[in-house]
């Protein structure tokens, strides 16, 4: 089991989820703020809608401030020629254990803000399900693709 000795992700990636974070509480404060206008058209007492700013705020650090490093810190991930382990978890950890046999596709993907960083996923199809490893540097990314593809013999299974 992993237990934070496998390979971490990049730190970058605190950035990119600080700025994902951003976002989304950029959009719920809209939401807040709507609701907010919405309440006092109706006179509720302003107990209320300091109550709402104040959750607001609690979810602006949490998603800005504290998760993104308690995340990354948590990522782990460890490619043998045999399975790949997956560990992530800020709440509880989660352990994946993925054979190679049963990897179908595995991709590279990247989106504005990883890009900008350098930075890519590798994501990992089974029959059941799909696996991430985020936030790789993208050299890192594309070697792990090529290798996942190797041992998993994707191309092999696929010329048939």
């Amino acid at each position: 089991m992993l237990r934070n000795s496998g390979k971490p992700i990049s730190e970058k990636a605190i950035t990119v989820w600080r700025l994902t974070g951003v976002l989304v509480t950029l959009a719920s404060g809209g939401v807040v703020g709507g609701i907010a206008w919405f309440l006092s058209r109706f006179h509720v007492p302003k107990w209320w809608l300091v109550v709402l700013v104040g959750i607001w705020v609690v979810e602006a650090i949490l998603w800005v401030g504290w998760l993104p490093p308690l995340r990354q810190k948590r990522w782990r991930y460890d490619i043998r020629e045999e399975e790949i382990e997956i560990q992530h978890g800020v709440w509880s950890t989660t352990w994946t254990l993925v054979p190679m046999n049963r990897v179908q596709h595995v991709d590279v993907r990247q989106g504005p803000f990883l890009k900008r960083y350098g930075l890519a996923s590798v994501v990992i199809f089974t029959a059941a399900t799909v696996h991430e490893i985020p936030a790789l540097s993208e050299p890192e990314a594309e070697k792990l693709c090529r290798l996942i593809a190797e041992w998993a013999k994707v191309a092999d299974r696929n010329d048939d």
